[in-house]
C-alpha cells in the first residue's frame, strides 16, 4: 500500500518547492491522495526552504511530517543535519553529494549519494540539480511515474518555459541512472 511521506529540503532557490509540487501534482494526475506543505526560512532565495509531501492510496489525515518521513531529499548540509533524524528506521535518504561531503550518520536508513550539481553543470544548466534529485527519487521509490511528473511540469512551466522541458527530463533521467548504478 503506497504511503510515502517525503521531506524535500535545501536553500531557497534550489528548487525544493518545485520538487514537492511536481510529486504532488503527479500524484493528483495519477488519482492518488496527496498533500504538499511548504515551509520557508526568513529569506526566500538563500534562506532555508523545505516542504512535506505525502502521496498515498488512502486519505491523508494531516499534512504534517514530524519524525515519520519515509524519504528525505536533502540538497545542502543544514538540511541533512536538520532532517536526517526525521526519517523512519528503514527509510531512505537522498543526499546531494555535490554540496554535502558528510556521510549519513544513521545506520538504520539507506543513504544514496547523488552528485546533482555536477550532473546539472554537465548538462549545461546548474538550475536543474533539483530535477536530478527528483529523478533519483522517482527511480528509487516509484511513488509516481516520470510521465506524470512531465505532465505536471508542463502545466507548471506553461508555454513560456516549454523550451526547458527536454533538459529537465534529461536531468531526471541522469538522476535515475545514479540509482540504477
Amino acid at each position: 500500500m503506497l504511503n510515502e511521506r517525503v521531506i524535500c529540503a535545501g536553500f531557497g532557490g534550489q528548487g525544493v518547492m518545485l520538487m514537492g509540487q511536481l510529486i504532488s501534482y503527479a500524484g493528483m494526475i495519477e488519482g492518488k491522495e496527496v498533500s504538499w506543505l511548504p515551509s520557508y526560512g526568513p529569506e526566500m532565495r538563500g534562506g532555508t526552504a523545505n516542504c512535506s509531501v505525502m502521496v498515498s492510496e488512502r486519505p491523508i489525515g494531516s499534512p504534517v511530517i514530524t519524525d515519520d518521513a519515509t524519504v528525505a531529499i536533502v540538497m545542502n548540509l543544514p538540511s541533512l543535519d536538520k532532517f536526517e533524524r526525521d526519517i523512519i528506521s528503514g527509510g531512505k535518504l537522498l543526499i546531494n553529494s555535490s554540496l554535502i561531503d558528510k556521510k549519513a550518520s544513521r545506520s538504520d536508513v539507506t543513504a544514496y549519494y547523488v552528485p546533482a550539481n555536477e550532473i546539472a553543470v554537465d548538462l549545461g544548466n546548474p538550475r536543474v540539480a533539483n530535477m536530478v534529485m527528483l529523478g533519483a527519487f522517482l527511480e528509487l521509490t516509484k511513488t509516481v511515474s516520470v510521465d506524470a511528473v512531465m505532465k505536471a511540469l508542463k502545466k507548471v512551466f506553461g508555454d513560456s518555459k516549454a523550451h526547458l522541458m527536454a533538459i529537465n527530463e534529461e536531468a531526471m533521467n541522469r538522476g535515475a541512472e545514479i540509482i540504477k548504478g
